[in-house]
């Protein structure tokens, strides 16, 4: 199943540095690895914010709420989760 997700991280100000950089750090592993893995198959920056949009082909909705709350950057984020179903006039549909 595709699904569009646009994530918008929102890190508090006083969070301390070096939990700063470790939580960027292991996002960036974690993103990576699923990337690898074929489930996280796109991620575009939203120019200007600190937010992304993604595209991930995964089994299921709970495969999807799994690989979200796992994030590491979950606790700072808003995310938007829209499922996708190919489009008639795509010309991979024929």
């Amino acid at each position: 199943m595709l699904y569009a997700v646009k994530m918008d991280v929102a890190l508090p100000l006083d969070l301390d540095a070096d939990v700063r950089t470790d939580t960027l750090a292991k996002e960036k592993a974690y993103s990576q690895e699923l990337q690898r893995g074929g489930e996280w198959v796109n991620i575009w920056r939203l120019v200007g914010q600190y937010s992304n949009l993604s595209i991930f082909d995964v089994r299921d909705n709970a495969r999807l709420h799994e690989i979200l709350w796992n994030l590491p950057l979950f606790p700072y984020m808003t995310i938007e989760v829209t499922p996708l179903a190919q489009h008639p006039s795509d010309i991979d549909a024929t």
